[in-house]
């Protein structure tokens, strides 16, 4: 093996590839061949592409088959605190040896082709899929989707999420053109969900070009939601009295919507799913950093969102839950964000901006972000940190009672507050 720990196979990893992303399914396509593998994996495939919502529906997904019993395997991406969670099998995180075997296998067999971190961690995803015999993998995409890594295996229900601007260097300028690359998941003859109407027309055309059956929001299947419970209903069929998704947020509706749309199209192919399942899945369902609340005299909020329909979202959030003081905002962000579309959409819920710069190439220096945002906002808002824990720990010693702490902008922002503050409760 050519490293006996985890860590040590993630830092090779990121500098093995000449980029840290490169789109296209030739060069681990090739490896997977050499591995053993196929498009078509021996166990069911939910693939999820999308802008926003990916990982929520996942998270319900995966909580309600498992309910229902089955072997679950999940494959998301990022982290926050560690590289496992990528990785669950029936909800936990696998474990270092597993994944570091699966990487000697990966290595063993690729002969000279580079891979790139993503390609590493989503071989080593199906591969441990393979060798553990599941039931059902819901595979994440981590951008775009017609030449994601993930795309070279073949799902069986593609679940598309709300479309929005994002990877625009990668995507395309306009949603159009963003949604051409996320329909790429869709595979002929295979049902397709969206769960949002009307979903962008390129995905409409792909879907008719594959002879594939699109499910939509608010024609194919529909939500009416009352004042305590929900329900849900499609041709075949009615859930009635359903509990709010545990996920904070009205706009989880509409995910769980879409992901009750892919739960029934699975008990039409045989898949033993009842009433039950579904409500405990939804009460049971978790996910870090989603609009995350840790109470206290001064409550601090964990939210992901990086883009403007994340921010709008966001908004209908803070507005819907106020504070009783102020809000301080803690935020850092990459360089090929929209930083203008989330700030503006956020600038008039927020009382200051602690802005953090975060390492690494695709990172945003705390100054550079500040002097974006001072186009948008006044400078005695704005106080800017070299790292996201300083602009925390200020935030945390000038906050009043009664005042809540945003930290958002990236996972990366999140992952910082989360370590530091575990951290800081194991002393």
């Amino acid at each position: 093996m050519r490293f006996q720990t985890l860590p040590q196979w993630l830092q090779w990893q990121e500098n093995l590839h000449f980029t840290e992303v490169d789109p296209g399914l030739e060069r681990v396509g090739k490896v997977w061949e050499s591995l053993g593998g196929a498009a078509k994996l021996p166990f069911t495939v939910i693939t999820v592409a999308g802008t926003n919502g990916k990982g929520s529906s996942v998270a319900m997904l995966e909580a309600i088959l498992r309910a229902a019993g089955y072997q679950t395997g999940t494959y998301t991406s990022p982290h926050l605190l560690s590289y496992n969670e990528r990785i669950c099998i029936d909800g936990i995180p696998v474990d270092d040896i597993a994944i570091c075997n699966a990487f000697d296998r990966i290595d063993k067999v690729r002969d000279q082709v580079s891979l790139t971190y993503f390609e590493f961690a989503t071989l080593a995803a199906v591969d441990i899929f393979s060798h553990q015999k599941i039931d059902i993998a819901i595979l994440e995409v981590g951008m775009g989707g017609r030449l994601d890594a993930v795309n070279l295996f073949d799902s069986d229900i593609a679940l598309i999420t709300p479309i929005s601007l994002d990877h625009t260097a990668w995507l395309g300028n306009n949603r159009e053109q963003i949604a051409t690359e996320k329909a790429g998941i869709i595979r002929a003859g295979k049902p397709v969900v969206c769960s949002e109407s009307p979903p962008p027309q390129s995905v409409l055309n792909y879907a008719v070009s594959l002879n594939s059956c699109l499910y939509q929001a608010e024609s194919d299947f529909k939500v009416d939601r009352q004042a305590q419970v929900w329900h849900w209903s499609s041709m075949d069929y009615h859930w009635y009295n359903l509990p709010f998704p545990a996920l904070t947020g009205a706009y989880q509706i509409q995910n769980a919507a879409a992901v009750l749309q892919v739960i029934s199209l699975l008990i039409s192919q045989g898949f033993k799913i009842r009433e039950e399942h579904i409500k405990t899945g939804l009460i049971s369902v978790r996910l870090a950093g989603r609009f995350q609340q840790i109470p206290g005299d001064v409550e601090v909020i964990l939210d992901v969102t990086h883009n403007q329909q994340g921010a709008e979202n966001l908004v209908k959030l803070l507005l819907e839950k106020p504070s009783n003081g102020r809000t301080i905002a803690v935020i850092a962000m990459l360089k090929d964000k929209d930083i203008s579309a989330v700030v503006s959409t956020l600038k008039d819920v927020i009382d200051f901006w602690y802005v953090a710069g975060i390492d690494g190439n695709r990172g945003m220096s705390g100054e550079q972000l500040a002097i974006e945002m001072t186009k948008l906002i006044t400078n005695d808002r704005i106080h800017h940190f070299n790292t996201v824990v300083d602009a925390y720990q200020q935030a945390k010693r000038d906050a009043l009672f009664g005042d809540r702490i945003l930290v958002f902008g990236s996972f990366h922002t999140v992952e910082a507050v989360l370590r530091f503050n575990t951290i800081n409760e194991m002393k």
